[in-house]
């Protein structure tokens, strides 16, 4: 008989999770859509202890996904109309979202339990006057040659910066989240039982007109500082951010490196101030944890995909607790 039907939603903590693009694209992999089937496969696998005791939220990162979209955009743009930034995100929003519907539905089915899933395209209100939006700093989208970047800044005003080798690369703003839509719809599909999949790729950036309608603009949004806004306001049990290590690291990279199991606030604070963690890698998992931390007085954990499991039991990864 199927288990865990929609009519217990209520009654059951909220755990969410948010992993990056890289978690379906296999190390050394082409990032084929055949690959990254295979990896949602086994991170639904993965998944299947939290869903049968949890509301399940996943937000899920789209770097490789949106630097394939935005090649075959800028390779197709004499043939047909080139879609921008912003709707490459939305893009795969829905790549991602059909990847990881398929492959958790069929462990549900698998495993006898009657959960719907939904996949919900989520735009995210950023300021039009972030100072993000004078500095950008995001690397996007296809490698040029020095003399194609050169037409291309003065044709379209892109920005862009050398990156070694490889050649020259277009780069974006990153400005901070200050609301995700649609969180009521998200609120009613967990509180039905069902699973959702939301935020993708930090959202769709869109900026807010003095009449109240929206635009979407080219930029990209950290998806765990969406995370972060999505676990204050649904008040979520567990916030897990998935990423390639098991446990946080100081030193990462040194042959000093020492894995940390436990932060408190003031402890991951002290060490962002050092500069352990750096804005373009750990930085912002660590900050996106520790906001949520101190708004939900509930403990954060940062892990792997492959060290999940054993990290929910106790026996691994990085927990970011309230201070006692």
């Amino acid at each position: 008989m199927a288990t865990g039907t929609p009519d217990r939603g209520r009654e059951a903590p909220i755990a969410l999770l948010a992993f990056g693009g890289n978690a379906l694209v296999p190390d050394g992999g082409e990032g084929t859509q055949e690959e990254q089937a295979a990896e949602a496969t086994r991170l639904a696998e993965v998944l299947v202890d939290l869903v049968r005791d949890h509301r399940l939220l996943l937000v899920h990162g789209n770097g490789p996904q949106a630097g394939q979209l935005l090649i075959q955009v800028e390779a197709a743009r004499r043939q047909v109309p080139a879609w921008t930034l912003d709707a490459c995100v939305a893009g795969t929003q829905g790549i991602i979202g059909y990847l990881l519907e398929a492959a958790v539905r069929g462990r549900l089915a698998a495993e006898g339990i009657d959960r719907e899933v939904a996949v919900l395209v989520t735009l995210v209100e950023v300021d039009p006057e972030d100072p993000a939006f004078g500095i950008p700093t995001k690397p996007i989208g296809p490698f040029y040659p020095k003399f194609v970047a050169d037409e291309l800044m003065e044709s379209r005003g892109w920005l862009m910066v050398p990156q070694g080798d490889k050649g020259w690369r277009r780069v974006v703003p990153s400005p901070q989240p200050i609301r995700v839509h649609g969180i009521p719809v998200v609120r009613q599909l967990l509180d039905t039982g069902r699973i959702v999949i939301a935020g993708g790729g930090g959202g769709v950036p869109v900026v807010r007109r003095k009449d109240g309608t929206f635009v979407g603009v080219e930029a990209v949004i950290d998806k765990d500082r969406t995370s972060a806004i999505l676990a204050k306001e649904l008040g979520v049990d567990m916030f897990v951010i998935l990423t390639n290590v098991d446990r946080v690291e100081k030193d990462y990279g040194t042959d000093r490196a020492a894995p940390i199991d436990r932060l408190d606030p003031a402890e991951a604070r002290a060490l962002l101030a050092e500069g352990q963690f750096p804005p373009g890698s750990m930085g912002p998992k660590v900050e996106a944890a520790l906001d949520v931390v101190e708004a939900t007085g509930k403990a954060a954990l940062i892990t792997s995909v492959r060290a999940l499991a054993d990290a929910l039991r106790g026996r691994g990864g990085t927990w970011i607790v309230p201070s006692s």
